[in-house]
């Protein structure tokens, strides 16, 4: 079968999609449907039906892909290794999925390394959607993604940071003034930001002690918790300690150790899974995996006016 041939199945597998297989191989659509009619004569197969906007599979193009991909990879690595790649002559656009928090600490770090060896090289950073991870790593939509949640499938990763859990709360907030114990902790008016990678492990930890907590207020951006917590002393917040510890440099809070243990949270580095361009992932996987691993973040930039430093208004 021609190598060719192989390369369009394995796009069209991965991305779904004839327009975005073409994109990825630098050919026309077109081409990309005389391939696939050319594999479907030879296979006696469908090989993909269109479903909606997506192109679906059959049973034997499932089961034959994960051989062809292999024999892919195989041949990339190889040429790879002769053809090495080159970042200070690269002009490739990177797509790093990122959360909320990924992008306010870890950018400026990636994009200072990067650009110290590719200073033509682009970064794009795709807003993360845990959900659909595991298919854009699979399909190649993103080259890396950066996240404390556990990604479904055999993917290449590589622990970054271990991240602590601590209490945040005003200055103000009566609970400052002291260690804080279980009993207080359990008492308290809690705020909790959805989707935070590090619920499960605190419900885990309050449910090995018997213990549960009701957040009273719910908000969706991590961004939101210091002006709250700052004009609300009667709250609290379970969040990441070196965060909250940024936060605490610039608004009138403090962070208060975890009456309870609770396991840290692992902030992991995924690469996408398919084949093409190897050596430029490689380099790039690399130099992410170092820029964030020796980096403490840029958290502190989440602060504005603090409330004690404000002027009063006439």
């Amino acid at each position: 079968m021609d190598l060719n041939l192989i390369r369009v199945f394995v796009a069209i597998y991965e991305t779904r999609s004839l327009t975005s297989a073409a994109a990825r191989l630098y050919v026309t659509q077109p081409a990309v449907s005389q391939a696939l009619g050319r594999l479907r004569r030879e296979l006696d197969d469908p090989l993909f039906q269109r479903q909606g906007r997506s192109m679906e599979p059959t049973a034997l193009a499932v089961s034959v892909f994960p051989g062809l991909r292999e024999a892919i990879a195989g041949i990339d690595r190889t040429l790879d290794a002769t053809h090495v790649f080159d970042p200070a002559a690269s002009h490739r656009r990177f797509r790093i999925a990122l959360s909320e928090l990924g992008e306010i600490g870890w950018i400026p770090a990636i994009l200072k390394a990067v650009r110290a060896q590719a200073p033509a090289a682009e970064i794009e950073v795709v807003p993360m959607d845990v959900d659909a991870l595991p298919e854009w790593l699979a399909r190649g939509v993103v080259d890396l993604a950066v996240t404390p949640s556990p990604v479904p499938g055999r993917f290449e990763q590589t622990l970054l940071k271990s991240q602590g859990y601590g209490v945040v709360m005003s200055k103000l907030n009566p609970l400052a003034s002291a260690p804080l114990t279980l009993e207080a902790y359990l008492a308290a008016a809690h705020v909790s930001v959805a989707g935070d990678s590090g619920l499960p492990n605190l419900a885990a930890a309050l449910g090995r002690l018997g213990s549960i907590i009701e957040p009273q207020v719910k908000v969706n951006h991590f961004t939101s918790l210091p002006l709250l917590l700052a004009g609300d002393p009667s709250l609290i917040a379970t969040a990441p300690d070196t965060i909250a510890a940024g936060w605490a440099l610039t608004w009138p809070l403090v962070v208060r150790e975890l009456p309870f243990d609770m396991p840290a949270v692992e902030v992991r580095l995924y690469r996408r899974a398919t084949t093409q361009q190897t050596a430029a992932l490689d380099w790039l996987y690399a130099t992410v995996a170092r820029a964030i691993q020796g980096s403490s973040g840029q958290f502190f930039v989440i602060h504005g006016d603090s409330i004690e430093q404000r002027p009063a208004r006439s």
